[in-house]
């Protein structure tokens, strides 16, 4: 078969992973050359390669299409089926292979990608690979040629295997949630793979029930979304699950992005809990719990725009808080290099040492809900405690010009108490610590993404309000 198409292929490959619309920046043609490039640029001909993908129509194509270029090359390939990202990384871990998940996580339906990690889950990025990957792929379409073969010897394999079952036994046996009260749990899963996944996890599909009762909403495997974008960050996808934890009486709601790798809480009132109460609450449970096992001082990671309570509480706690700029693949190299027990980010990933420095969602929410089980006491009370600032959220502002618009901000900050740091974006912070902002570029979009946290409300607005005019040149 020869290769023959004009698609640029550094429309589809971001700087973590690949996402792009189907028939468009990514067709199975396409994935084909990446499956090659994939094989010969990691080294990975005679070894074993994972396949796996979402519930999106066009990921068992894609899937097929990747293991087709991955064989021609001489890999060995596990076609894993359906998976959630973070099956992908527990595969990658336990089998010690690289692999591959076709995925565009909350994108819509009209998107598909990739997720790559090498073995051990280590992740597949610019950095590691992901643009040289591209760039091979790349070439194989532009020659017009098929793909050769290796001259070594025949093609590599295809068997088929899943590892479900193994993914939940593992979850399970890092956090024992069968001695918690009762709890029901209202379960988003926004017809995204927590629909397969929490039943396995959490239910008694494959192994012994918990003292859980689900409430499902949205478990159909359907990659059109025909209820809600699989994008719990946007408060209008959260709506749906607010309205039922209320319903039903529930002591939580969970909510998972459509690949599964974020989850997002709700408490019993039917609000938020923010992400960096979350990474609190469960960084609290990984330092005692590492501490209980004779580490001195574990380290828990945190991005830069996480609130303060982080850090603080960390050192509260007898652990050390290392701060990164935002990103998995930041986090996740700051996590070997530290050897953390634990990470968070604002945007509800949440990654572990235990599952090989990799991000998962429903790891996460496993912890919450030992955390709750464990007392009798709500979880919007229980939150409380991890919640001791008033947070912005993150705000976009269209700027052409994002350059000028932080250099503004700064000259309006002329003569105030604060201090100015650059990583990752510019945050100005207030030396009495009543305040704190960070502003940070997209790199793909013309927007500056404005974060903020103050000691409380009347604070944060006034901040958040002074410096978006500025920002949009308002007045």
């Amino acid at each position: 078969m020869k290769l023959v198409t004009s698609i640029d292929l550094s429309l589809s490959f971001k700087a973590y992973d690949v996402r792009g619309i189907v028939g468009e920046s990514i067709t199975a043609e396409t994935v084909r050359a990446v499956g090659a490039a994939f094989v010969d640029v990691l080294g990975l001909s005679g070894q074993t390669v994972l396949v796996g993908g979402d519930m999106r129509p066009s990921s068992p194509e894609f899937a097929e299409a990747f293991a087709d270029g991955a064989v021609t090359r001489g890999a060995n390939v596990k076609m894993l089926g359906l998976i959630s990202t973070d099956e992908l990384y527990f595969a990658c871990g336990t089998l010690e292979a690289a692999g591959v998940v076709f995925t565009a996580s909350h994108n819509p339906a009209a998107y598909n990608g990739m997720k790559m990690a090498k073995a051990g889950a280590i992740p597949v990025s610019s950095d590691t690979g992901l643009y040289e990957i591209r760039d091979a792929a790349q070439s194989y379409l532009d020659s017009g040629v098929e793909i050769p073969s290796i001259s070594e010897g025949p093609h590599g394999t295809i068997e088929h295997i899943d590892v479900l079952a193994d993914y939940s036994a593992y979850l399970r046996d890092l956090v024992d949630l069968s001695g918690i009260r009762p709890l029901k749990v209202v379960v988003d899963a926004a017809n995204g793979m927590g629909g397969m996944t929490t039943p396995a996890v959490l239910g008694d599909t494959i192994l012994p029930a918990l003292p859980l009762e689900i409430v499902p909403m949205y478990f159909e495997l359907d990659g059109t979304f025909p209820n809600h974008p699989a994008n719990p960050l946007e408060p209008e996808n959260l709506r749906d699950l607010q309205a039922a934890v209320k319903e039903h009486g529930a002591d939580i709601g969970l909510a998972f992005d459509g690949d599964a790798d974020r989850c997002f809480v709700i408490d019993e009132n039917g609000d938020p809990v923010s992400p960096s109460a979350i990474t609190a609450l469960v960084a609290r449970r990984e330092i005692a719990r590492a501490k209980a096992l004779g580490e001195e001082t574990p380290v828990i990671i945190h991005n830069l725009i996480t609130s303060r309570a982080v850090p603080e509480l960390v050192e509260k706690d007898g652990g050390r808080a290392v701060v990164t700029r935002v990103g998995h693949s930041f986090i996740k190299a700051v996590m070997a290099a530290e050897g953390a027990v634990f990470g968070g980010e604002h945007s509800a990933h949440y990654y572990f040492r235990d599952f090989f420095n990799a991000d998962t969602g429903m790891l996460a929410a496993m912890h919450v809900l030992a955390a709750l089980g464990a007392q009798d006491q709500p979880l919007s009370q229980l939150a409380d405690e991890y919640e001791p600032y008033v947070a912005s959220g993150e705000i976009n502002s269209e700027v052409q010009d994002k350059e000028s618009a932080v250099s503004r901000v700064l000259d309006a900050c002329l003569g105030q108490d604060v201090t100015v740091e650059s990583m990752d974006g510019t945050t100005v912070s207030a030396v009495d610590g009543s305040f704190w902002f960070n502003l940070r570029p997209s790199n793909t979009e013309p927007f500056l993404r404005f974060n903020g946290e103050a000691k409380d409300r009347e604070t944060m607005e006034r901040v958040r309000d002074q410096v978006l005019a500025v920002v949009r040149n308002e007045g």
